[in-house]
Protein backbone atom coordinates (compact mmCIF):
# COMPACT_ATOMS: atom_id res chain seq x y z
CA UNK A 1 0.00 0.00 0.00
CA UNK A 2 1.01 3.59 -0.86
CA UNK A 3 -1.13 5.64 0.17
CA UNK A 4 -0.17 7.35 3.94
CA UNK A 5 -3.10 5.98 5.72
CA UNK A 6 -3.37 4.74 9.25
CA UNK A 7 -5.99 2.93 11.06
CA UNK A 8 -6.63 3.47 14.75
CA UNK A 9 -8.61 1.01 15.96
CA UNK A 10 -9.81 0.65 20.21
CA UNK A 11 -10.55 -2.30 21.89
CA UNK A 12 -13.25 -2.38 24.77
CA UNK A 13 -13.39 -5.09 27.16
CA UNK A 14 -12.76 -4.53 30.91
CA UNK A 15 -13.73 -0.87 31.60
CA UNK A 16 -14.06 2.30 29.85
CA UNK A 17 -12.65 4.91 31.93
CA UNK A 18 -10.83 6.15 28.71
CA UNK A 19 -14.03 6.41 26.07
CA UNK A 20 -15.59 9.60 26.81
CA UNK A 21 -12.17 11.18 25.93
CA UNK A 22 -11.15 9.49 22.76
CA UNK A 23 -14.56 9.93 21.63
CA UNK A 24 -14.23 13.22 21.82
CA UNK A 25 -10.58 13.72 20.82
CA UNK A 26 -11.72 11.64 17.32
CA UNK A 27 -15.17 14.02 17.06
CA UNK A 28 -12.76 17.13 17.69
CA UNK A 29 -10.26 16.42 15.19
CA UNK A 30 -12.34 14.82 12.69
CA UNK A 31 -10.65 11.66 12.96
CA UNK A 32 -13.10 7.91 11.91
CA UNK A 33 -11.95 4.74 13.94
CA UNK A 34 -12.69 1.70 14.41
CA UNK A 35 -13.72 -0.64 17.25
CA UNK A 36 -13.67 -3.70 18.69
CA UNK A 37 -15.70 -4.34 21.78
CA UNK A 38 -16.62 -7.77 23.78
CA UNK A 39 -20.23 -8.96 24.42
CA UNK A 40 -19.82 -8.05 28.12
CA UNK A 41 -18.44 -4.58 27.32
CA UNK A 42 -21.57 -3.66 24.81
CA UNK A 43 -24.17 -4.96 27.56
CA UNK A 44 -22.39 -3.06 30.25
CA UNK A 45 -22.29 0.44 27.73
CA UNK A 46 -24.93 0.28 25.59
CA UNK A 47 -24.62 4.00 24.86
CA UNK A 48 -21.57 4.52 24.06
CA UNK A 49 -21.60 1.67 21.62
CA UNK A 50 -23.78 4.01 19.81
CA UNK A 51 -21.75 6.88 20.46
CA UNK A 52 -18.68 4.14 18.58
CA UNK A 53 -21.11 3.21 15.69
CA UNK A 54 -21.37 6.56 14.67
CA UNK A 55 -18.26 7.00 14.55
CA UNK A 56 -17.23 3.85 12.87
CA UNK A 57 -17.65 0.20 12.41
CA UNK A 58 -18.09 -1.77 16.20
CA UNK A 59 -16.29 -5.13 15.76
CA UNK A 60 -16.46 -8.54 17.54
CA UNK A 61 -13.82 -9.40 19.95
CA UNK A 62 -15.81 -12.09 21.96
CA UNK A 63 -18.36 -12.08 24.71
CA UNK A 64 -15.59 -12.30 27.74
CA UNK A 65 -12.12 -12.18 26.28
CA UNK A 66 -10.83 -15.68 26.26
CA UNK A 67 -8.23 -17.67 25.49
CA UNK A 68 -9.31 -18.89 21.79
CA UNK A 69 -7.33 -22.07 20.98
CA UNK A 70 -8.49 -23.17 24.17
CA UNK A 71 -12.12 -23.59 23.63
CA UNK A 72 -14.16 -26.20 21.94
CA UNK A 73 -15.39 -25.51 18.44
CA UNK A 74 -19.48 -25.10 19.74
CA UNK A 75 -18.12 -22.36 22.53
CA UNK A 76 -16.50 -20.41 20.15
CA UNK A 77 -19.49 -19.99 18.00
CA UNK A 78 -21.46 -19.21 20.85
CA UNK A 79 -18.69 -16.59 21.85
CA UNK A 80 -19.21 -15.50 18.58
CA UNK A 81 -22.99 -15.23 18.12
CA UNK A 82 -23.71 -13.89 21.60
CA UNK A 83 -21.50 -10.82 20.99
CA UNK A 84 -22.73 -10.47 17.60
CA UNK A 85 -26.51 -10.02 19.22
CA UNK A 86 -25.56 -7.89 21.94
CA UNK A 87 -23.32 -4.97 19.59
CA UNK A 88 -27.11 -5.45 17.18
CA UNK A 89 -29.30 -5.02 20.24
CA UNK A 90 -27.04 -2.03 22.17
CA UNK A 91 -27.31 0.08 18.87
CA UNK A 92 -23.63 -1.09 16.97
CA UNK A 93 -24.93 -2.41 13.93
CA UNK A 94 -23.54 -5.55 12.02
CA UNK A 95 -20.60 -6.42 13.72
CA UNK A 96 -19.67 -9.15 10.60
CA UNK A 97 -17.01 -8.96 9.13
CA UNK A 98 -14.63 -7.54 11.24
CA UNK A 99 -13.04 -9.94 14.30
CA UNK A 100 -10.22 -9.35 16.33
CA UNK A 101 -9.14 -12.40 18.73
CA UNK A 102 -8.61 -11.63 22.54
CA UNK A 103 -4.80 -11.31 22.95
CA UNK A 104 -4.21 -11.70 19.60
CA UNK A 105 -4.35 -15.37 20.19
CA UNK A 106 -5.22 -17.51 17.41
CA UNK A 107 -4.71 -21.11 15.74
CA UNK A 108 -5.05 -22.23 12.26
CA UNK A 109 -8.21 -24.33 13.18
CA UNK A 110 -10.12 -21.39 15.78
CA UNK A 111 -9.16 -19.12 12.83
CA UNK A 112 -10.90 -21.55 10.40
CA UNK A 113 -14.09 -21.55 12.73
CA UNK A 114 -14.07 -17.71 12.75
CA UNK A 115 -13.78 -17.36 9.23
CA UNK A 116 -16.37 -19.84 8.50
CA UNK A 117 -18.92 -17.93 10.66
CA UNK A 118 -18.39 -14.63 8.20
CA UNK A 119 -15.50 -12.97 9.84
CA UNK A 120 -12.13 -11.58 8.34
CA UNK A 121 -9.75 -11.34 11.22
CA UNK A 122 -7.60 -8.01 12.30
CA UNK A 123 -4.66 -7.88 13.79
CA UNK A 124 -2.37 -4.69 14.47
CA UNK A 125 0.67 -3.83 13.12
CA UNK A 126 2.00 -1.74 16.49
CA UNK A 127 0.53 -2.19 19.56
CA UNK A 128 0.76 1.47 21.77
CA UNK A 129 1.18 -0.93 25.07
CA UNK A 130 -0.52 1.83 26.88
CA UNK A 131 -2.31 -0.97 28.63
CA UNK A 132 0.44 -1.70 30.18
CA UNK A 133 -0.28 1.50 32.13
CA UNK A 134 2.24 3.73 33.94
CA UNK A 135 2.90 0.90 36.84
CA UNK A 136 4.11 -0.72 33.59
CA UNK A 137 6.88 1.23 32.62
CA UNK A 138 4.86 3.85 30.09
CA UNK A 139 3.78 7.53 29.70
CA UNK A 140 1.89 9.69 27.49
CA UNK A 141 5.02 10.16 25.51
CA UNK A 142 5.98 6.82 25.06
CA UNK A 143 2.44 5.83 24.19
CA UNK A 144 2.85 8.75 21.28
CA UNK A 145 6.59 8.02 20.42
CA UNK A 146 5.75 4.26 19.73
CA UNK A 147 2.74 4.58 17.46
CA UNK A 148 4.28 7.52 15.19
CA UNK A 149 7.78 5.77 14.85
CA UNK A 150 6.00 2.53 13.75
CA UNK A 151 4.03 4.64 10.86
CA UNK A 152 3.60 2.70 7.69
CA UNK A 153 1.23 3.52 4.39
CA UNK A 154 -1.44 1.00 6.20
CA UNK A 155 -0.26 1.08 9.73
CA UNK A 156 -3.31 -0.05 12.17
CA UNK A 157 -2.61 0.92 15.81
CA UNK A 158 -3.98 -0.90 18.61
CA UNK A 159 -5.31 1.09 21.49
CA UNK A 160 -7.80 0.48 24.38
CA UNK A 161 -10.78 2.55 25.36
CA UNK A 162 -10.35 1.44 29.04
CA UNK A 163 -7.96 2.32 31.90
CA UNK A 164 -5.59 0.04 33.56
CA UNK A 165 -7.01 -1.95 36.39
CA UNK A 166 -4.68 -0.55 39.25
CA UNK A 167 -3.10 2.25 38.60
CA UNK A 168 -6.07 4.10 36.79
CA UNK A 169 -3.89 5.61 34.05
CA UNK A 170 -5.55 5.81 30.68
CA UNK A 171 -2.38 6.33 28.52
CA UNK A 172 -4.18 5.78 25.32
CA UNK A 173 -7.00 8.38 25.59
CA UNK A 174 -4.30 10.76 27.20
CA UNK A 175 -1.82 10.12 23.94
CA UNK A 176 -4.27 10.41 21.56
CA UNK A 177 -4.70 14.13 20.43
CA UNK A 178 -0.38 14.17 20.12
CA UNK A 179 -0.55 11.27 17.94
CA UNK A 180 -3.57 12.51 15.91
CA UNK A 181 -1.36 16.02 15.27
CA UNK A 182 1.86 14.22 15.14
CA UNK A 183 0.85 11.42 12.21
CA UNK A 184 -1.00 14.14 10.13
CA UNK A 185 1.81 16.36 10.69
CA UNK A 186 3.73 13.37 9.06
CA UNK A 187 1.57 13.59 5.97
CA UNK A 188 -0.46 10.45 7.45
CA UNK A 189 -4.51 11.10 6.88
CA UNK A 190 -7.10 8.24 8.63
CA UNK A 191 -9.45 5.70 7.60
CA UNK A 192 -11.73 2.74 9.15
CA UNK A 193 -10.67 -0.76 8.53
CA UNK A 194 -13.32 -1.39 6.02
CA UNK A 195 -11.59 1.50 3.95
CA UNK A 196 -8.06 0.13 4.15
CA UNK A 197 -7.28 -1.69 1.03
Amino acid sequence: MATKVVALTFDGGADARGAQRIVDTLKAHGVPASFFVTGTFAKANPALIRTLAAIGPVGNHSWDHPHFPTLSDSVVRSQLSRTRDEIAASGGGEARPLFRFPFGESSPHTLALVNAEGYLTVGWTVDSLGWKGTSGGQSVTKVADRVVAARTPGEIVLMHLGGHPSDNSTLDADALPTIITRLRAAGYSFVTLDQLR
